[in-house]
């Protein structure tokens, strides 16, 4: 016969009088953690006492009971009851809910029990009564207040909640990470969340940045130049949406819509353009997000001259100055630093560049033939370039400087003879005795003894020699339609408007910069260019100097024409400055190399940047994300791919040299061992495929590419 099973008999559960019950030595509990007993004595006085305290009652010496209950488990509500009781909000002998043990097991092994064989709430099921609550109507604030978070802790809660529920479930599994799930959390897209996770599912990388970067990659920035510039306010209002991360520092966010916001700033741009053409009166404008680099070549530059400071102005501008350089002088002499001395001289001095920073103002006449281009700057303000004159528009007088051949300078009463003019080689007539034009060949053979002579007396002055090609060198960076010099010297300036952002760069900013710093300072009329050139101190002259002839370099491999002679002078140039691309502030990215180039040149430059540690960590990811992880890999290597890089060629030989026919393009003769000098990139040229993104100097195999893939 089975022996009958002993039934188990729950401990009985009565109110006891607060003023019965006391804290047990027992209890485990010795370190505070979790919510504050302030915080918890409000929620009881809110909901009430959701959890019984364990008590036992104490014996005597004689194991009779005393009428007083020890708490070995529940200690901390014990604590937040007594607060109430103390702040008067609950009677001394208000009956507590307790569970009376019997006392078969010791008072530690309860208070033990009771503290490790609870379970914490799982985050899905805290986000999802978060969202439960929402749904019934309570607000984010009365919801923080009530559970003693912030509001902030509230959003994040319940932007976790919003995840695809088919994550959700695979998180409630372990199969996906907290984090995880907070990096879906910046979009509401299920469609494109569970897209995402497909793809990195199948992948080595499911780190929450990676995930991050494939829910924003077809976004913009909040920081980008055109949200900056149209307003995350204003892209909203048309109907924008944004993508927040609550769990990170996003910057402002993602813009969902580039189409929209594009759009916007157009709008935008073409309004505020010709608002400024209106206002100011000029006769053309042009807006763009970006200008290519060289737009402004063939256009007459013309500047505006500061407007004058009014008595008034000056007055404040002296008195300014000399407050600023007395006390300058005083804090110079001082022991101590100074907060209040600090903050006085960084107001004297902005007050000094307010009244420095005066408006131009343009020439009425030449603003009603100029234009201007109006485009967008890096911090997303209006970048406006002034007065610049179409060929079609210049008088007729300045557009073709050929026209004053020939002119008597208006001396038409003089008995002068007019070199040049009418009159040919014919003989003159010795018994006539009317002064006629000298013959051409005259004055051809006269002038070339003269040149003969000047360029002798030339070469014995250095000093005037300079500012002779510095003359013809600013006439034509600066005066498009400038006096003709003298000098048979030319300055060309390659234009690469071709190549995308290369306008962005801070080297063509700092190009920009200096070229209207000089182009505020010159003469207006180029016939008073020499005169200004002369009086120039040397320095400033040299200055000028190297700036024109650094417009006239060029080191540009062209498909058509590997100019092999010019690339290495380029390189004898840039070694005899020290110039490097590194130390000029060129790192590898997706846009200017990485993302133009097949998967195996990407994996070669992690390699030869990182090793082949780094290498293998991107080999298995498609050649977009490849690209931008090699980024990362890559910054601050000092990697350069081989275009960049320094070389050491060996000298020409003029004796040597023989045409190469095989040279595509060349027309300076390379001869066969100028080109085993050449880095292989020179000459290793295979032909691309439409399908081979941007590898056109590569020599990779197919089959080196598909073992990449």
């Amino acid at each position: 016969m089975a022996q009958a099973i002993q039934k188990i008999t729950l401990s009985a559960a009565r109110d006891i009088p607060f003023n019965k019950l006391v804290l047990s030595q027992q209890n485990v509990r010795k370190i505070k953690a979790g919510i504050s007993i302030e915080d918890l004595a409000e929620d009881i006085a809110h909901r009430g006492l959701l959890a019984s305290l364990h008590v036992r009652p104490e014996l005597d010496g004689d194991g009779n009971e005393t009428g007083i209950y020890r708490i070995p488990a529940g200690g901390r509500r014990y604590r937040a009851l007594e607060r109430l009781v103390a702040q008067k909000r609950l009677a001394k002998t208000a009956g507590v809910p307790c569970i009376v043990s019997k006392g078969e097991t010791l008072e530690v092994e309860d208070s033990l029990a009771e503290n490790v064989q609870r379970v914490s709430l799982h985050p899905l099921d805290q986000f999802r009564a978060f969202q439960t609550l929402s749904e019934q109507g309570l607000g984010e604030e009365e919801t923080a207040a009530r559970f003693f978070v912030s509001i902030a802790t509230v959003r994040q809660r319940l932007r976790l909640a919003s995840v695809s529920p088919r994550l959700l479930d695979l998180y409630a599994e372990d199969e996906m990470t907290l984090e995880q799930i907070m990096a879906f959390s910046i979009t509401n897209d299920h469609v494109r969340q569970e897209q995402v996770w497909d793809t990195v599912s199948r992948s080595h990388s499911r780190e929450p940045y990676y995930i991050r970067r494939l829910l924003t990659e077809t976004a913009i920035r909040a920081g980008d130049r055109r949200a900056a510039y149209v307003g995350i306010e204003a892209y909203e209002a048309a109907g924008g949406v944004t993508m927040r991360d609550l769990f990170d520092q996003d910057q402002g966010g993602w813009l969902q819509d580039p189409a929209l916001l594009e759009q916007l700033v157009m709008e935008k741009l073409k309004a505020d353009a010709e608002a400024i053409q209106v206002s100011e009166g000029w006769k053309w404008v042009e807006a763009a997000f970006d200008f290519p680099y060289g737009h402004t070549s063939g256009l007459r530059r013309f500047y505006g001259e500061q407007a004058e400071m009014t008595e008034e102005e000056l007055a404040r501008y002296d008195a300014t100055r000399a407050e600023y350089e007395k006390l300058d002088a005083e804090y110079a002499e001082a022991d101590e630093y100074s907060e209040a001395a600090e903050q006085k001289l960084e107001e004297l001095g902005a007050e000094l560049d307010r009244l420095n920073d005066r408006p131009y103002v343009f020439d009425p006449q030449e603003v009603a033939r100029g234009g201007l281009f109006v485009s967008l700057g890096a911090g997303g303000e209006l970048k406006i370039e002034r007065g610049f004159v179409r060929p079609e528009d210049e008088p007729k007088d300045e557009t073709d400087p050929s026209d004053n051949v020939g002119h008597d300078d208006g001396d038409h009463g003089s008995d002068r003879p007019v070199a040049g003019s009418v009159g040919g080689d014919t003989q003159p007539n010795d018994e006539d005795e009317t002064i006629k034009p000298l013959p051409d060949r005259l004055v051809l053979d006269l002038t070339a003894a003269r040149t003969i002579a000047l360029r002798n007396a030339l070469a014995n002055d250095p000093v005037i020699a300079f500012v002779a090609v510095l003359h013809a060198f600013v006439l034509k960076a600066f005066y498009v339609y400038g006096s003709d010099s003298c000098m048979e010297v030319t300055l060309q300036s390659a234009r690469f408007s071709q190549t995308p952002d290369v306008g962005d760069t801070v080297w063509a900013k700092e190009i920009e910069q200096r070229h209207e710093g000089w182009g505020q300072d010159l003469p207006k009329d180029p016939n008073d260019l020499w005169d200004f050139l002369i009086k120039l101190d040397e320095v400033s002259r040299q200055a000028l100097f190297a700036h024109c002839a650094s417009l006239s370099v060029n080191a540009v491999i062209e498909p058509w024409n590997k100019r092999t002679r010019a690339i290495a002078h380029a390189e004898q140039l840039a070694r005899s400055i020290g110039f490097d691309m590194v130390e000029a502030g060129w790192t590898p990215t997706a846009d200017n190399y990485l993302g133009r180039v097949t998967k195996a040149r990407i994996l070669q430059a992690v390699r030869e940047a990182k090793g082949d540690q780094a290498a293998d960590l991107i080999g298995h990811l498609k050649k977009t994300d490849m690209a931008r992880e090699a980024e990362r890999l890559m910054a601050g290597s000092g990697w350069l791919p081989e275009p960049l890089r320094m070389t050491v060629l060996d000298g020409f030989s003029e004796s040597d040299t023989v045409a190469d026919d095989a040279s595509v393009g060349s027309d300076d003769g390379e001869t066969a061992s100028e080109l085993s000098n050449l880095p292989a990139f020179l000459l290793d040229q295979p032909e691309t495929s439409d399908d081979d993104t941007g590898d056109a100097e590569s020599g990779i195999t197919g089959e080196h590419l598909a073992a990449a893939e």
